[in-house]
C-alpha cells in the first residue's frame, strides 16, 4: 500500500458533477487549509493480494457481526446500547424476521503490514457511496485505464435489490433523505441508491424524511400524494428515529411497513457492537480491544460516544497524542477502544471505508485525513490495483 501523486483531469470538477457529485464541502489539509473533498491530485495503490486479504477480511467481520446482534437479542443486551426501552421488543421481532438489508460500510484501520482492524461499523447510514462506485470507478478508467480497482458495487447494489424484491411488501419503495442535511450528501446517496433500485426493476419514489405523513384515521404512512408507504429507505439515524414520537408509529407500523435498512441495525451502528465483538472475539486479528464504560486494563485508548457521528466527542488518550473532539453526543454512554493509530503517508492518515452489500464484499473508499481522527474535514481520494 503507498500513496501516490497525478494530475488532475482537465476540468474534473465539471466531469465529479455531472456524475453526480453535486456538493463539495472542502476537506482539510496540513496546514488548516482547504482541500476539494474529492482530491484526485494523490490516489493509493494497493497490491491484488493486499485487496484480496481485505474482501475476506470483511466477509468475516461481517459474519461476527451477525452472531453479535444474536447474542444482543437473545440475551436481551440492549440497555448497553442506550436505546429506549420501548423499543427493544420490535428490534428484536426485527431480528427474528430477518428484516433484510441492504448495505454497510467497516471503517477499517489498514497500512499493508497485517489484517484490517475494525474501528467502526457505519450499518446504518454510511454515505461516500457514489465516489466509491461511480466517480472512482471513472476516474480510473479515464487516468489509469489497464489498472484495476476493488469496486463492484454498482453491480452489487443492483443484484441486491434484485435479491430482496421478493420480501418487499409491495412493488415500490419510498427513498427518503432528511431536508435538514444541508450540504446535499444525503440526497445525492439516497438518489444513486434509487436509482440502482429502478435498475433492478423496483418502483421508486423519492422524497424528504420530513414530508413523509401519518394517517391517524388508516394507522399508516403515506406521502405527499397521500399514497400508502410499504417499504421505505430512509437515510436518517435509527437514533433519531427511536428518539422522538416519530419513532413510536415506525415500531407500530413493522411489519406492515418495511424499512431499509431494518431496525435491527440500531444493534450495529451503535460503537457499544465494538465491546460485544471483544467479548465474543478475544485476541481476534481484526478486533481492537474494546470495553463498555470504563477503559479496563487499556492504558493507551480512544474513547467514543456510542452514537457519535463524523468523528464528534473523540478523546485520544496516549502519551504524545492527547486529542479530543467536540460535539452534542456522549450522554448515551462510551466505548473504550485500544488506541492503534491511523498509518502516516505524506503527513496524511487513511482509513478503509470496506463496502459490504447483502453478505458480500463489495468494494472500497478511502477518505484521509491530517489528524488522527477521521472527521468530516477528510478527504475522499481514489485507489487502484497495478494492472498485471
Amino acid at each position: 500500500m503507498r500513496r501516490e501523486r497525478g494530475t488532475p483531469r482537465p476540468d474534473w470538477q465539471r466531469t465529479v458533477a455531472d456524475q453526480g457529485l453535486v456538493f463539495d464541502t472542502p476537506g482539510r489539509d496540513g496546514a488548516g487549509g482547504e482541500r476539494p473533498y474529492w482530491d484526485e491530485s494523490v490516489h493509493y495503490v494497493l497490491e491484488m493480494d493486499e485487496v484480496l486479504s481485505l474482501e475476506a477480511d470483511v466477509e468475516v467481520l461481517h459474519s461476527m457481526c451477525l452472531s453479535a446482534v444474536d447474542h444482543v437479542v437473545t440475551t436481551e443486551r440492549f440497555r448497553d446500547f442506550g436505546l429506549p426501552e420501548w423499543s427493544w421488543e420490535a428490534i428484536a421481532a426485527s431480528w427474528k424476521r430477518s428484516d433484510p438489508y441492504v448495505y454497510g460500510r467497516f471503517d477499517l484501520r489498514y497500512d499493508g503490514s497485517g489484517p484490517g482492524k475494525l474501528l467502526e461499523y457505519n450499518a446504518d447510514t454510511p454515505t461516500s457511496l457514489l465516489e466509491a462506485s461511480i466517480l472512482q470507478w471513472y476516474w480510473l478508467q479515464d487516468v489509469h485505464p489497464g489498472d484495476d480497482q476493488w469496486n463492484s458495487l454498482h453491480e452489487k447494489l443492483v443484484e441486491r435489490w434484485g435479491e430482496i424484491r421478493s420480501a418487499l411488501p409491495s412493488a415500490e419503495v419510498h427513498f427518503t433523505w432528511s431536508g435538514a442535511e444541508s450540504t446535499g450528501e444525503d440526497h445525492i446517496t439516497v438518489g444513486y441508491l434509487q436509482e440502482t433500485a429502478a435498475e433492478a426493476g423496483i418502483d421508486t419514489v423519492g422524497l424528504s424524511i420530513e414530508d413523509i405523513g401519518w394517517d391517524s384515521a388508516l394507522d399508516r404512512f403515506v406521502d405527499l400524494e397521500e399514497v400508502s408507504m410499504s417499504a421505505v429507505f430512509k437515510l436518517y439515524p435509527w437514533e433519531w428515529i427511536l428518539g422522538d414520537g416519530f419513532g413510536k408509529h415506525v415500531s407500530r407500523s413493522l411489519p406492515e411497513t418495511l424499512w431499509l435498512e431494518p431496525l435491527w441495525k440500531t444493534l450495529l451502528s451503535n460503537k457499544a457492537l465494538l465491546a460485544v465483538l471483544w467479548e465474543m472475539y478475544p485476541g481476534h486479528p481484526n478486533l481492537l480491544p474494546a470495553s463498555l464504560g470504563d477503559p479496563g486494563m487499556l492504558t493507551e485508548y480512544v474513547r467514543k460516544p456510542l452514537l457519535g457521528r463524523e468523528g464528534a466527542n473523540i478523546q485520544v488518550v496516549a502519551p504524545g497524542y492527547e486529542v479530543a473532539t467536540g460535539g452534542v453526543y456522549g450522554d448515551e454512554g462510551f466505548v473504550y477502544q485500544m488506541f492503534d493509530p491511523l498509518p502516516e503517508f505524506d503527513g496524511f492518515r487513511p482509513v478503509i471505508g470496506a463496502w459490504l452489500v447483502g453478505d458480500t464484499a463489495a468494494g472500497m473508499g478511502i477518505r484521509e485525513s491530517p489528524g488522527l481522527i477521521t472527521d468530516d474535514g477528510a478527504a475522499f481520494v481514489p485507489h487502484r490495483i497495478p494492472g498485471s
